[in-house]
């Protein structure tokens, strides 16, 4: 494989794209980006910083923060793959909870912030060879891109999913409050004004609900080769 593709993977929450996407970043050799990640980043700082709460969020103070945040992603040879640091701190672990999953979606409805990491998004893939993965990557962030593959799975599947995972790490959370949290994610991330979650007109579309992830990895695989 002499010439280096952009892959775009856009879908909805826990429907696998960043486990596929690090899959096929590894395979390739290519960088791998979560940009769920960097909204999460972003979520976690305006939580920290008081901008949001339950009832409560200063959009404002959030968009005059903006310049103060500073993200990167670090790889961890040991766990195979690049983490998140807000400010050269490690927050990894700290963005994957369900607290800053309440939260993210809503952060990542402000124009302001979407601006900011597009930007960023756009300058990490200039020279291809990359997987990124997100709610806007074929349609805003890299409409150009070679691949695109659009995930989705039932409610109830990645509720599943979502919960076993949160459940192995140990978080004290109900079912019905991931699941609750999934179907709000949903609609928030398809309703919004700027940059919805939408299939692109070329993307190809992959249910999950029923694939395991060598099959699902299988067939993106087939995909990137036909390209080749």
């Amino acid at each position: 494989m002499d010439k280096k593709i952009t892959i775009a993977i856009d879908g909805f929450s826990s429907t696998g794209k960043s486990t596929l996407a690090k899959q096929l970043a590894k395979y390739l050799g290519y960088v791998y980006v979560d940009t769920g990640a960097m909204y999460r980043a972003v979520a976690y700082f305006a939580m920290k910083n008081g901008f949001i709460k339950p009832d409560f969020f200063n959009k404002n103070g959030l968009i005059e923060s903006l310049p103060n945040i500073k993200l990167h992603f670090q790889f961890n040879p040991e766990l195979g793959f690049a983490e998140m640091f807000l400010n050269n701190v490690n927050i990894e672990k700290e963005i994957r909870t369900i607290e800053v999953s309440n939260y993210v979606s809503k952060v990542a409805e402000v124009s302001e912030v979407r601006a900011k990491l597009v930007e960023q998004q756009q300058q990490m893939g200039k020279d291809k060879g990359i997987v990124m993965d997100g709610r806007d990557i074929a349609t805003v962030v890299f409409p150009d891109a070679e691949l695109k593959i659009f995930m989705t799975a039932s409610g109830q599947t990645r509720a599943q999913r979502r919960f076993d995972e949160l459940q192995q790490k140990g978080d004290a959370v109900s079912f019905d409050e991931v699941l609750k949290n999934v179907e709000e994610r949903d609609y928030i991330d398809t309703h919004r004004d700027d940059s919805p979650l939408l299939k692109d007109k070329n993307a190809i579309e992959i249910d999950n609900s029923h694939l395991t992830r060598e099959e699902q990895f299988d067939k993106v695989l087939a995909l990137v080769q036909n390209i080749h």
